[in-house]
């Protein structure tokens, strides 16, 4: 079982790096993140209610106002809070700082999950402290693929590049990359408890997009009112942006869903630098983004904290049913969150 939600972790991670370039020639062409994020969650929602529907229509619980509740504030996490402040950042620095800066997750994933009681860390015992050790070092691998420079690799391709951008970091873009980081940690720390409730991952995941949807919407009209360009759409990296990134939303809510049940969230987390690396030798490639050694040494690190945190988890066990009510206990309402 280990192995095949290790591949569907990866096979997520692999397509929101594909996600990271198609995002960013859409900023370039001018897109709104703000309907971005609507039309991704639309489509998103179209795709996923009928599978839901049928595949579930018999298991589906009732549902309560309290249920409802939390789904709403899961949605306004994430799409809502989280994509919205991912694309600020994104638009204020490059793909590969982007992916690199998300690796921060699995720190705020470790300490929210540690202090909501959803992660067990012995610092006595060696298996213990290489899920902090790795969790650390993943990040400092990620910092070092962008922030250390070194000799260019010179690829022919991505030579012209240099010229006219900045591959210095931004500030600014680190920043709201960091406030989505906190948010996106926030929606895997509720939606275990939320699954608790609501059992039915895919009608889970509809529901998440309807929410995010409706929300976004608003969030839309307030910020967008009088530009109507920013609701157009054109066959476009823009159109592809959107109808990708909801097929990415539903695949990846239902991926996480089953994920962090089964493994909790800092396992789901920890293969988010995967994505760094395909973004990396993506941005090269679609983007003209020059690679340096220091990319080189930021892959190796991180790929050596990857490996410390899932030795870190190899005997772990999901919380169990008899620690149920601790878990329960922090995470029980949209307002604690």
């Amino acid at each position: 079982m280990t192995t095949i939600l290790v591949i569907a972790v990866c096979f997520v991670q692999a397509l929101y790096a594909g996600l990271s370039i198609i995002s960013i020639l859409a900023l370039r062409q001018g897109m709104s993140h703000y309907t971005f994020v609507v039309y991704r969650m639309a489509i998103a929602t179209a795709l996923a209610s009928p599978l839901a529907w049928y595949l579930e229509r018999h298991s589906r619980p009732t549902m309560t106002i309290k249920v409802m509740a939390k789904i709403m504030l899961l949605s306004m996490f994430d799409p809502v809070m989280d994509q919205n402040l991912y694309y600020v950042g994104m638009k204020n620095s490059n793909a590969t700082f982007t992916s690199a800066m998300c690796n921060m997750l699995p720190v705020f994933a470790f300490v929210m999950a540690w202090i909501f009681r959803l992660e067990n860390v012995d610092y006595r015992h060696p298996r213990g402290l290489a899920k902090v050790v790795g969790t650390l070092v993943t990040v400092v691998g990620a910092i070092l693929l962008t922030m250390v420079k070194g000799p260019s690799l010179n690829l022919p391709w991505a030579r012209d590049h240099e010229k006219n951008h900045s591959s210095q970091p931004k500030v600014k873009g680190a920043f709201f990359l960091t406030l989505a980081c906190f948010c996106w940690s926030c929606f895997m720390i509720l939606q275990p408890n939320v699954l608790k409730s609501y059992p039915c991952k895919l009608s889970l995941t509809a529901l998440i997009c309807f929410w995010g949807m409706v929300e976004g919407a608003v969030v839309a009209v307030v910020v967008e009112r009088g530009n109507s360009e920013a609701w157009s759409i054109h066959l476009d990296y823009k159109l592809l942006a959107a109808v990708y990134g909801a097929l990415l939303s539903g695949a990846a809510y239902y991926v996480m869903g089953l994920v962090v049940k089964k493994k909790g969230p800092v396992f789901y987390s920890a293969f988010n630098p995967l994505a760094t690396l395909l973004v990396a030798i993506l941005g090269s490639f679609f983007l003209a983004e020059q690679l340096y050694t220091g990319s080189l040494i930021g892959a190796v690190t991180i790929v050596g904290g990857l490996y410390l945190v899932l030795w870190g988890k190899a005997r772990d066990q999901p919380p169990s049913d008899s620690k149920k009510a601790n878990v329960e206990e922090p995470t029980g309402t949209p307002a604690q969150v």
